[in-house]
């Protein structure tokens, strides 16, 4: 009789089965060991609601969390792609000095500043907020990436129109550690509720922030580090008094003389690497309108001339002349807009007086782009005179464009 078992018939292991199920055993005995040896990471955990803020103390981080500014996120794709080509430095942004005795010009403001931060680092406090204003291209932004270099401290720039939202400002604030300079370009041009959150942060470096709304609204103070401020703007005038009122420097830029803007030049050129003489730097610098970034732009398209008309040549006060002849840029620094304005004044209008509208239709020009961009050199210069009646121009604007004098003008 054949006996039948329940349990099922064990075939035989092959030799390379055998190895195979050896070496598994092997590697489940490591780790069990492993296992064994590893700690408890549960007795060690912590408990993650008790590391969460309160939700009014989260309602304020919220606040405080302001979105990144144009002006940061391309500070941030700029230090990327210095990072990544370490080896190619931009020449453009080595034309400004690094300290206040690269810097030419505003002598008496120089004398002040050197003074302020050398008390303020004697001191060990932050340099009290300054307030800068003229004309554009004369150096505010430079003078105040100069003064963070001299106190040895970060410097934040920004502008007015960037900050439209009160997080946005309060962002910048809280991120400024102790003696940082932040910056703002066209401060007259700060919306009125962040204006108002400027004045406790620069008295008393205090930042108010409301949380809640209606009667369960509350006010939380944050201590900020003491920071300077300084803000430069075209029209100090615009300026609300509570926010002028509230620097403890305020001075005036003035326009630069024809030595200091020859030196301007040739210290351009030699970061160029641009060969010239001293009569080219002098050509350049009488046709700057006592402008420094006018000066460099003017540098820039004279040595672009040399390259291409002289052969590379060293730029004299030849090329200079005849390049910036063929930039439409006369000895008194007038473009050829400028000669319009005064050509139809003289000649269509016997030299005035003239409106304004009546010279913007004449001329094919905007009467706001007249008066705001073409007329304050003309002014400055003495070729045009404001009166009740219009427009005139002066004897000085007839004898540079080679007219007979009028002596009958009203």
């Amino acid at each position: 009789m054949a006996i039948i078992s329940s349990k099922p018939s064990q075939n035989p292991i092959p030799e390379g089965d055998r190895s195979s199920n050896q070496a598994t055993n092997q590697v489940n005995d490591q780790t069990a060991q492993n296992s064994e040896k590893a700690p408890n990471k549960k007795s060690t955990r912590r408990n993650p609601k008790k590391d969460l803020p309160s939700p009014e103390m989260q309602q304020a981080l919220d606040l405080l969390q302001a979105e990144a500014t144009p002006e940061e996120k391309l500070e941030d794709q700029l230090a990327k792609d210095n990072s990544a080509n370490t080896n190619q430095v931009s020449v453009d942004i080595n034309i400004r000095p690094k300290n206040l005795a690269d810097y030419i010009g505003q002598k008496d403001l120089k004398e002040l500043l050197h003074i302020a931060i050398a008390a303020a680092k004697s001191r060990s406090s932050a340099l009290d907020h300054l307030l800068l204003y003229g004309p554009p291209g004369l150096g505010k932004t430079s003078l105040a990436l100069i003064i963070a270099q001299e106190m040895g401290v970060q410097c934040k720039i920004t502008s007015a129109p960037a900050l439209e939202r009160p997080r946005d400002v309060a962002g910048l604030l809280v991120s400024l550690q102790q003696g940082d300079i932040l910056f703002i370009d066209e401060i007259h041009r700060l919306p009125s509720v962040t204006e108002e959150i400027l004045y406790p942060a620069m008295e008393d470096y205090r930042l108010d922030i409301t949380i809640g709304k209606g009667q369960g609204a509350r006010i939380r103070s944050v201590q900020l580090n003491k920071f300077t401020l300084i803000g430069a703007t075209t029209r100090i005038g615009a300026l609300s008094s509570p926010l002028r009122d509230r620097f403890g420097f305020v001075q005036h830029f003035r326009f630069y003389e024809h030595d200091e803007l020859t030196q301007i030049v040739s210290r351009s050129a030699k970061i160029l690497d641009t060969p010239i003489h001293d009569d080219g730097a002098i050509a350049i610098a009488a046709r700057s309108r006592g402008t420094p970034r006018i000066a460099n732009r003017l540098l820039k398209r004279v040595r672009d001339y040399a390259e291409v008309k002289a052969k590379g040549e060293q730029i004299t006060g030849a090329i200079a002349e005849s390049a910036l002849e063929l930039f439409n840029v006369d000895p008194k620094g007038l473009d050829w807009i400028d000669r319009k304005l005064l050509t139809v004044l003289i000649e269509n209008f016997n030299g005035g007086p003239a409106g304004l509208d009546t010279l913007a239709a004449a001329t094919g020009e905007d009467a706001h782009t007249i008066e705001e961009v073409y007329e304050p050199y003309l002014l400055q210069i003495g070729y045009i005179n404001r009166t009740p009646r219009g427009r005139v121009a002066t004897a000085a604007a007839w004898k540079h464009l080679g007219y007979s004098v009028q002596t009958t003008l009203l």
